[in-house]
């Protein structure tokens, strides 16, 4: 298959890149196993399986050409790829994202298995793989109401309701095959340093390594500002590289420096990675967000990352720049990315264009009371905390939403204070909205759509109230200071003709009561919106949401994208000059 015809052809890894990379995407053979009995029936062996699926589309959507919506205990793939062997170099299989417990084989051999449903994984291949026609075999198991896995928002009934929606299984990310040298960069680590005009770079190398360089150049708009070669012995390198010239990435402005590393051994060239980086810095003040140490109100949109035709997954690398773009015209700076971890490729739109977004996991469907929830969380998302650490976009991290009472608080704890371990160069929200047990940030979900009982519920933060401020969950938390972050509100129900759109919520459904009219609508949304901005306490805020989604019928835009309201009233609603600023 060309790439012209082929989905998703673009490469799916943009801060990692190498230039030798075979895209698996396209035609799959497929089957779905109701029973979960497939390895009992040996079909890693099959010789052909019994349908035809277009990959990286989940068997639920429409371009995956499957489209059956009803539950799957365990699908399989099976795809047949050749293949040259060369000398010195391994064979490595990536997955993009595969929900939820993933086996694979090679030419009837497993080679490995992965469990989380939203993080890349990959697997060394070169013992399995013949000179020629190789065949790949995927199993994808995925229990969505066990409550022992991350689901997001799929919905744990048959049909989609109230802001859970239809499930994914299986692939739903790009599939490829890398060559990669004996000895390679597994992966680097970049972190800016604005104060001191520098940028230190750490990697991890594998094979053996003696007697060998890292080289790395930086340049930004194809002038070199900057280079740095150390030796190498052992499989991690350290470096920093003073800047000749320093271009801040800040919100609206995605200025991105380019990044060359080569791993080299007397003097010739080993393995070779094309990269990027930003230089900003975030952190805290008493009541803000700092942005290379400006407060920088964050006017976000909470974008759930879900399409009509390919549900989890984006029909073409352009979508996914234009959700930002719409977000960009409505006056957001950025997103929550809700739910769901949101795949490279849109992080690097981010990245380019100064689109801010906090990133969190799909811990919806996890049961978090006791410690088996810890267990099948925690690794998923230090996959992919280290897969996404380089994107400047990322100014914060969010492992968890909307808790409950019933939570077991030692997990939220200890994700918390592992997360800030992995990752200091960041703030962290332990949960957001919800019941807080240790948080750079306190933030609240507020569907609250009377303008003035909303405004009145953070009138306590003016006057040091703080046992009065508004929190989700009162009874067992309260606010103790620091910045105030509404990560939650709006949610406005609107559908076109809203006043006939009827009462069934499984149709069409939002928060509260549905205005009666666009006045009414506008009306609203600049009364919720003014009292964020106008308030010196509030640092940050995430309007629900970006589009509809199913049955949910509170977006800026409609499912399928186009504009529901006048676009540049809500800019300007949304864009204006905050308190903080």
């Amino acid at each position: 298959m060309s790439n012209d015809c082929m989905p998703r052809p673009e490469y799916p890894r943009p801060q990692f890149v190498r230039d030798r990379w075979t895209n698996l995407n396209g035609k799959w053979g497929f089957e779905k196993d109701c029973g979960d009995s497939g390895r009992d029936r040996r079909l890693f062996d099959a010789r052909q399986l019994k349908d035809e699926i277009v990959v990286p589309f989940c068997p639920e959507s429409k371009l995956s050409g499957i489209g059956h919506k009803d539950f799957m205990p365990a699908v399989w793939y099976r795809k047949e790829v050749d293949l040259v062997k060369g000398d010195q170099e391994r064979f490595i299989l990536h997955f993009g994202a595969v929900d939820y417990k993933t086996e694979v084989w090679v030419n009837g051999t497993s080679v490995g298995t992965h469990k989380g449903g939203y993080s890349s994984f990959s697997f060394d291949i070169t013992d399995q793989v013949l000179e020629g026609k190789n065949v790949i075999t995927v199993c994808a198991q995925d229990q969505v109401r066990s409550r022992l896995q991350p689901s997001g928002k799929q919905s744990p009934q048959y049909d989609s309701f109230g802001c859970h929606y239809t499930r994914t299984t299986g692939i739903w990310q790009t599939v490829w095959i890398e060559p990669v040298p004996d000895r390679s960069v597994r992966n680097i680590r970049i972190v800016p340093d604005i104060d001191n005009g520098k940028v230190h770079i750490s990697g991890r190398l594998d094979g053996v390594i003696r007697d060998m360089q890292v080289e790395v150049d930086t340049a930004y708009r194809g002038h070199p500002t900057g280079s740095c070669e150390i030796p190498v012995n052992g499989n991690t390198f350290h470096m920093s590289i003073l800047l000749s010239e320093l271009h801040l990435w800040e919100p609206g402005c995605g200025r991105l420096y380019d990044l060359d590393i080569r791993l080299t051994e007397n003097g010739q060239e080993v393995d070779h990675i094309k990269s990027y980086f930003g230089m900003r810095s975030v952190s805290l003040s008493d009541n803000a967000i700092l942005i290379n140490n400006k407060p920088v109100f964050q006017r976000l949109v909470l974008d759930q990352g879900f399409y009509p035709d390919g549900i989890y997954t984006a029909p073409t690398d352009l979508a996914l720049e234009e959700d930002i773009m719409l977000s960009l015209n409505a006056g957001f700076n950025g997103a929550r990315l809700h739910e769901k971890i949101f795949e490279p490729r849109f992080l690097y739109h981010a990245d380019r264009l100064g689109y801010i977004v906090w990133e969190e996991h799909a811990n919806w469907g996890l049961d978090i009371s006791n410690p088996t929830g810890f267990y099948a969380f925690l690794p998923e998302w230090l996959e992919a905390m280290e897969r996404d650490f380089n994107h400047p976009a990322i100014i914060g991290w969010c492992p968890f939403n909307e808790t409950n009472k019933s939570q077991d608080n030692d997990i939220i704890k200890n994700v918390y204070r592992i997360t800030k371990m992995t990752d200091p160069t960041r703030p962290v929200i332990d949960t957001s909205g919800y019941i807080h047990v240790e948080t750079d940030l306190f933030d609240v979900h507020n569907y609250t759509q009377d303008v003035e009982r909303f405004k009145a519920s953070f009138q306590p933060l003016l006057t040091g109230e703080y046992d009065k401020v508004f929190t989700n969950f009162e009874d067992v938390q309260k606010y103790r200071g620091g910045p105030y972050f509404v990560s939650e509100f709006g949610g406005t129900w609107w559908k076109e003709e809203a006043e006939n759109a009827g009462t069934d919520r499984k149709v069409s459904w939002g928060y509260g009561n549905k205005p009666t009219s666009l006045e009414e609508f506008y009306e609203r949304y600049r009364g919720l919106v003014d009292t964020l901005l106008d308030h010196p306490k509030i640092c940050a805020f995430c309007y629900t949401q970006l589009t509809d989604v199913e049955q949910e019928m509170n977006g800026i835009y409609t499912y399928d994208r186009k504009c529901k309201f006048d676009m540049e009233l809500i800019r300007s609603i949304t864009s204006r000059k905050a308190a903080i600023e």
